[in-house]
């Protein structure tokens, strides 16, 4: 038998003497791969790729932070509402601003940021009323609907729309899209879930404030920081590392400067996860990278090469 083996190759569309699940003795261990498609993990890109978690996380306890204090009186709704509103033509701009200096081709069809001003300032004055309508549209919309968010769970208890809001935030921060810009950008369906998620969460909020301008000012507040931010943020992470890096500590640094003041403990605790979250969980990865095992062999599926 060893003779003939000389003559049999590990091919199925050949006739030959062997059964189709046939190993040459030889060559069975000299097949065995160890962590064939292993690419190893280093310490600090994989901090910088956690900085979009906690940039979310800050963004949460920085709502939850902006609820109590509308909820006790503490901050004026008019306040808030001016300051997303600024907030909105900021990112706005920025996010355009990154669009020329970083486009992504493929993704949808614009005018190209050109040195020519005329065509560049055309093409800006077109998109920038196309999104001024569909924002007076959402304005309006939540307006108009900001009586019925007040009364909505008028006959849940508190403790039950505490819970509830709990769980929608752990399910929004754990189906979130925390990638990096691609060059074709999809929509996941967990990032959909996510923000629906968000939204839902913020809603039965609201209806725990005391007034329709509060629900309002609420309401568009979670709209621009789950459903716009991150789209915002995906643009910043082809942004050079200084600059994610600024972004996430500013972040960081607001939402526990607003939540200290309302509890010590609570703020501790996020300070906790966002250190654990950012540098402690990367390093556990590399560290648990020496234990990965994984053997491949002539047992496994046959993987078609195509050219």
């Amino acid at each position: 038998m060893s003779s003939e083996a000389e003559g049999w190759n590990k091919v199925l569309w050949e006739r030959q003497p062997f059964p189709d699940n046939y190993i040459h003795p030889h060559s069975f261990l000299s097949s065995l791969r160890r962590n064939p498609n292993f690419k190893p993990y280093t310490y600090w890109p994989l901090v910088l790729l956690c900085c979009a978690i906690t940039q979310h996380l800050a963004t949460i306890f920085t709502f939850l932070a902006v609820f109590v204090r509308l909820k006790e009186r503490w901050l004026d709704a008019r306040v808030l509402l001016w300051v997303s509103i600024v907030s909105f033509f900021g990112g706005y701009v920025l996010y355009e601003i990154l669009s020329c200096s970083n486009p992504v081709r493929g993704a949808f069809t614009r005018m190209p940021c050109t040195s020519t001003p005329g065509p560049f300032i055309d093409w800006l004055h077109h998109s920038g009323s196309n999104t001024i309508k569909s924002s007076l549209l959402v304005f309006l919309a939540l307006m108009g609907l900001s009586p019925v968010l007040r009364t909505l769970t008028a006959a849940t208890s508190s403790d039950s729309i505490w819970a509830l809001s709990a769980c929608l935030f752990l399910l929004n921060a754990l189906l979130a899209d925390y990638s990096s810009m691609k060059p074709v950008p999809q929509e996941r369906l967990t990032s959909v879930l996510s923000m629906n998620a968000a939204i839902s969460s913020s809603v039965v909020l609201a209806s725990r404030l005391p007034d329709d301008l509060a629900v309002f000012a609420l309401v568009l507040f979670a709209v621009q920081l789950f459903a716009l931010f991150p789209i915002l943020r995906h643009r910043l992470q082809v942004t050079p590392q200084v600059a994610q890096i600024l972004f996430t500590l500013t972040l960081c640094v607001l939402s526990f400067a607003l939540t200290v003041p309302l509890s010590v403990s609570v703020a501790y605790i996020y300070a906790g996860i966002s250190i654990t979250v950012t540098f402690v969980a990367p390093g556990v990865l590399v560290w648990a990278q020496k234990y990965k095992n994984e053997i491949r062999g002539p047992w496994d599926v046959a993987v078609p090469r195509l050219n």
